[in-house]
């Protein structure tokens, strides 16, 4: 019965999450117009920023608690679920348009970022110094996003802006969030029903739990053809988590892992590398490479549960 219960719950939440999503794309998408920023620059930091508040909850408490492994697994396995599941999945049900921009700029910035991380993590443990590193360089990158005007995307009609779209924008992420808050509550509850360990929990169920706005947001700004927003936010997410979420975790507390996450990190790397690469060939994220990422992501499911 109390099985069936979260099972429920956690069908509604991803309801929510799905009308939620819509309002955020078309509304930021419109502001972004107004306001003569790129559709890109507005998923890689407002969007991005929204969708990445679950990840923030649950790893900033674990970090306060000291629960290292929740706090690092999470972030860990939301980058991997975000570049596996969802940009793959994402591309499977419409393939994704890409630029130089996104490549050059963000992606090569994510890759050194994945790469400080697993050698900040290498002694498995995340300290004080390295969050406030961290911290500062995406501080000095979301600076320099602002600070540089790109030209307007001319993929689709964004429509008039209204009073209201400020307010969609805002209910939005709320529905976002606040769904995405208890679908992870419920889905820990049931995997601990099913007597799965903590790193799996954080790794897997949890990781899976935070990322549900960046599936449901990419996925409607896909279906709707804006790939800028679309790719910006998966990309945009994934920094946020490793600079300002991990960063900031670490600089309350410095966070032990208990569990060796290398092979996780180096997973992470080569999974960043494969995007970019796929992103290059053709300007796109096809259906076929979306099926490669999803399963990669899978494969590393199966080995964190084995």
């Amino acid at each position: 019965m109390e099985i069936f219960k979260d099972l429920i719950i956690v069908a509604v939440c991803v309801v929510i999450i799905t009308k939620g999503a819509a309002w955020l794309v078309d509304s930021a998408s419109k502001i972004a117009g107004r306001l003569g920023i790129s559709d890109l620059v507005i998923g890689l930091t407002i969007v991005a920023l929204g969708t990445s508040a679950p990840e923030f909850g649950v790893t900033i408490l674990a970090a306060i608690k000291g629960m290292g492994d929740i706090s690092v697994g999470n972030i860990v396995g939301s980058n991997i679920f975000n570049l596996g599941f969802i940009l793959g999945g994402t591309a499977i049900i419409s393939s994704l348009k890409t630029n130089g921009t996104v490549i050059i700029r963000d992606g090569f910035f994510l890759l050194m970022g994945t790469i400080l991380l697993t050698i900040f993590l290498w002694d498995l443990e995340l300290n004080r110094f390295e969050g406030i590193f961290l911290f500062t360089l995406l501080s000095a990158y979301l600076g320099y996003l602002f600070l540089k005007k790109e030209p307007l995307e001319a993929e689709i009609p964004k429509g008039e802006l209204r009073w209201w779209n400020f307010i969609l924008l805002v209910t939005g992420m709320g529905m976002v969030v606040g769904g995405s808050h208890f679908l992870v509550i419920y889905a820990v509850d049931l995997a601990r029903i099913l007597g799965i360990s903590e790193w799996v929990i954080g790794v897997t169920i949890v990781a899976a739990g935070t990322s549900a706005p960046e599936f449901a947001t990419s996925l409607v700004a896909a279906l709707r053809g804006n790939h800028a927003i679309s790719v910006g936010n998966l990309i945009g997410s994934d920094i946020f988590n490793m600079f300002g979420v991990l960063g900031l975790a670490s600089i309350l507390r410095n966070q032990p892992v208990d569990i060796d996450v290398r092979s996780n990190l180096i997973v992470l790397s080569l999974m960043v590398i494969v995007v970019l690469i796929f992103m290059r060939t053709g300007w796109r994220v096809s259906r076929k490479e979306g099926v490669f990422l999803v399963f990669i992501g899978l494969a590393r499911w199966i080995f964190s549960f084995l």
